[in-house]
């Protein structure tokens, strides 16, 4: 793609750094580097340099590469200033590059020309965004796969599936005089329960890439004294909250964030559930309400050495004031003072001692259970939201058209749902997408990338 106008920008964080970095793209690299370095580098070779103001006066000296279209990470030309890491100094380098004639780079606009340029697709260049963001190993190392191209080579075998059952479906369709009854073909069959096979089983991993990207927001709510805080401080391994056995010690929200087995996950402490006339525990009590009804699953902390004779009738009266119970996991506190084996009430429950800390290793496989978190292997990649979506589109139309094969045996249906789930998942890819899609993916990476 032809694009008229260069960009710049600082590449490295703002603040002070032994080393910083002016990029520049577009078709003015040469003459900007003969304008500030006096000369054009040899291509890929780092050359030591002075970076000169428009008198020839040197601002500053350092690395100078220069990487040639088409082979760059663009597809354009691209000049790397590697300079000392003030922000004055850097500033100074960045200014003179903008005079000789280009622009200061929007948000994400270096990855987004490459997209353009056909260097990366549309998942690749949004996992650049995912590696720079990613708060555990695991989520960087399926950043890492899914901008190496194994999120979208899964995508395009899928892909070329469908195009070629399409053609074999059309072609049968368009010359009936060929006589090919493709809706009696056995191989057929098989070749749709294949495709189907595929996208489920992209679609379950690309949950589990969504999770490592997105992790969970888990609120740890109940009773005033229930132990909440206690048992957040075992979660996250320090102080996080502060704990004494007066009632309503927590009156706000408190967050932290911890990871399970690579799983990002935002712990949040609530105030205690009660019905108060002080204006600030109700206001507390208000907050915890807005976190329970925003997160993905509650743990409802129950004290058992106070409710130890009505267990099951407490635990009841409080999951009924709350709607969607399926996001709740009863916490039964206080472990080390029970004695009895079994609880007679059919929700799902877990033993814990914020005490001892019994239980919690198997809070947490629970944790990771109910949110279906499961890294069964190295070949994990990291998904988005949009992802998901258009993975659910894509097999919603095959099973249509599945549908309309089976019940109507209607050629023509199965063609068009065919072409639904082609569309969608080229979205994935960036072969069907908006200008309005791409200028909200690109908006959201930093400036330089």
């Amino acid at each position: 793609m032809h694009i008229k106008d260069t960009i710049a920008a600082i590449a490295t964080p703002p603040g002070k750094g032994g080393i910083g970095i002016i990029r520049v793209s577009g078709p003015l690299v040469r003459a900007t580097a003969a304008n500030i370095l006096g000369h054009l580098p040899v291509e890929r070779v780092a050359t030591f340099s002075d970076f000169l103001d428009a008198r020839g006066i040197a601002i500053d000296q350092g690395i100078a590469i220069f990487y040639p279209a088409p082979n760059s990470f663009t597809g354009e030309d691209i000049l790397e200033l590697q300079g000392h890491g003030g922000p004055v100094v850097l500033n100074l380098i960045l200014s003179r590059v903008l005079e000789i004639g280009a622009r200061l780079a929007h948000p994400g606009e270096f990855s987004e020309r490459a997209y353009l340029n056909d260097k990366l697709d549309l998942a690749q260049a949004e996992a650049i965004a995912d590696l720079i963001d990613s708060v555990t190993a695991q989520a960087a190392r399926g950043a890492l796969r899914s901008l190496q191209g194994e999120f979208s080579s899964r995508v395009r075998h899928i892909t070329d599936e469908l195009i070629d059952f399409r053609m074999f479906i059309e072609a049968a369709i368009d010359f009936p005089e060929e006589e090919v009854d493709f809706l009696q073909d056995a191989r057929l069959i098989e070749r749709i329960k294949l495709i189907r096979s595929d996208l489920r089983a992209l679609s379950e991993e690309a949950a589990q890439g969504a999770l490592l990207r997105e992790g969970i927001n888990i609120v740890l709510a109940g009773r005033p004294n229930a132990g909440k805080s206690s048992l957040m401080n075992r979660l996250t391994g320090k102080d996080t909250s502060i704990v004494t056995e007066i009632a309503g010690t927590t009156r706000d929200v408190i967050d932290e964030h911890i990871q399970l087995d690579g799983l990002p996950v935002k712990l949040i402490d609530t105030a205690g559930l009660q019905h108060a006339d002080n204006p600030i525990e109700t206001e507390g009590v208000r907050r915890a309400l807005d976190q329970i009804g925003k997160s993905e699953l509650v743990l409802l902390i129950v004290d058992i050495g106070v409710h130890h004779q009505d267990l099951a009738k407490h635990v009841d009266m409080l999951l009924n004031e709350f709607s969607d119970v399926s996001k709740y996991l009863v916490v039964l506190n206080k472990s080390d003072l029970w004695h009895e084996e079994l609880i007679d009430f059919a929700h799902d429950y877990v033993f814990a001692s914020a005490k001892t800390s019994n239980g919690l290793d198997e809070l947490k496989d629970r944790i990771k259970s109910i949110v279906n978190y499961n890294l069964g292997g190295e070949g994990i990649f990291v998904a988005r939201a949009r992802h998901i979506d258009a993975l659910r589109r894509a097999l919603e139309a095959l099973e249509r058209g599945k549908l309309a094969f089976d019940q109507e045996k209607s050629g023509e249906l199965f063609a068009e749902d065919l072409r639904a789930t082609q569309i969608a998942l080229g979205e994935i890819t960036g072969e069907f997408s908006s200008d309005d899609l791409l200028g909200k993916i690109f908006s959201t990476f930093c400036i330089g990338k």
